[in-house]
């Protein structure tokens, strides 16, 4: 029986503040914020996030994010691209965020990063930042929805 092919997955990981939570989270929260977390899957040569127009693919990197900050290497899965694809139009947001990495390598997203949005939005400071990260334009043109068309489900 021939070996499974294993493909590389990797987090990338943006922050949407660019450095400013890191800057105004001591005087804002009384506490040290490093960023505010986006991340994105790469995997199969593109890039799989969600944002505005649900779960979207394009080229890793593309987003109009630019460069992420970093990239973590999550490990590498026995899982084709067509059965990721398939996966991917059966969920929704939250299920995005943490079962991705999970489902193709057996691995979570480290918490810290998991857990940093609703600690972050329960405080004056998040819902002042609400606004902005909920207006953040992430999908490149051209770049394309995964999943059902016209967004029915």
């Amino acid at each position: 029986m021939e070996p499974p092919n294993l493909y590389p997955v990797k987090l990338y990981v943006y922050d949407l503040s660019k450095g400013l939570a890191r800057r105004l989270s001591p005087i804002m929260l009384g506490k040290q914020l490093e960023g505010i977390w986006h991340t994105s899957i790469v995997v199969h040569k593109d890039e799989f996030f969600f944002g505005s127009g649900g779960i979207s693919s394009c080229p890793p990197g593309g987003t109009l994010l630019g460069p992420p900050d970093s990239v973590v290497d999550v490990g590498s899965t026995e899982v084709t691209e067509e059965i990721f694809l398939e996966y991917l139009s059966s969920l929704g947001e939250s299920l995005f965020r943490n079962e991705v990495a999970q489902f193709l390598t057996g691995r979570k997203i480290p918490s810290y990063i998991t857990d940093l949005p609703s600690e972050v939005l329960s405080t004056p400071f998040g819902q002042a930042l609400r606004p902005l990260l909920d207006s953040i334009q992430i999908q490149p043109p051209g770049g394309s929805s995964v999943g059902r068309p016209n967004g029915q489900s």
